[in-house]
């Protein structure tokens, strides 16, 4: 496997599906314990796969076994992604109702259904924080003055991170239809 992370380092694509061969099963096994939903836990595979390919040259033999360094890389994914998922829950209205559920019409039937449960996939994936600003922006209706000020970030920022985060979204959404 230290040869295959070397090879990898070095931009070797087929390297990588080597080491995916050989590692994804107890990788996924990993994901799987901590994220406990499925198909989360394939989106987080996958994420482990891309940080191994951009972090493969920093791995050095002389610190450990590859398998362990491998296994290290899967939990801590795997736990960003259970926190980012409780972290974006969205806002809670004083009345105790989620902001999700008022996104879509209950009595407009299984397609809002649907599109909520979507929503929530694709709002799950975001960085918590530009997630929550596109929530409180869209759905609760502050401005970006107040997201900048509340994010202690430059209204410019605040804007880039919008735009960036809604066309994340739209990417997302177009692809779970």
């Amino acid at each position: 496997m230290v040869r295959l992370l070397r090879d990898i380092a070095a931009g070797d694509q087929s390297a990588l599906r080597s080491l995916y061969d050989l590692t994804s099963p107890k990788l996924f096994g990993i994901v799987l314990r901590i994220q406990r939903d499925r198909s989360l836990a394939e989106d987080v595979l996958q994420d482990v796969y891309l940080k191994v390919w951009q972090a493969a040259g920093s791995y050095n033999p002389e610190n450990g076994r590859p398998l362990p360094w491998l296994c290290t890389i899967a939990r801590n994914r795997a736990i960003d992604g259970v926190r980012r998922k409780s972290e974006v829950q969205g806002p809670v209205h004083e009345d105790g109702e989620d902001w999700l559920e008022r996104l879509a019409d209950p009595r407009s039937g299984e397609g809002a259904l649907l599109d909520r449960d979507a929503l929530k996939v694709c709002l799950g994936r975001l960085d918590a924080v530009q997630a929550e600003c596109v929530m409180l922006a869209y759905c609760e209706g502050w401005s970006r003055e107040e997201l900048a000020r509340r994010h202690d970030k430059p209204v410019n920022t605040i804007k880039t991170w919008l735009h960036r985060t809604l066309a994340s979204l739209k990417g997302c959404l177009e692809g779970a239809r």
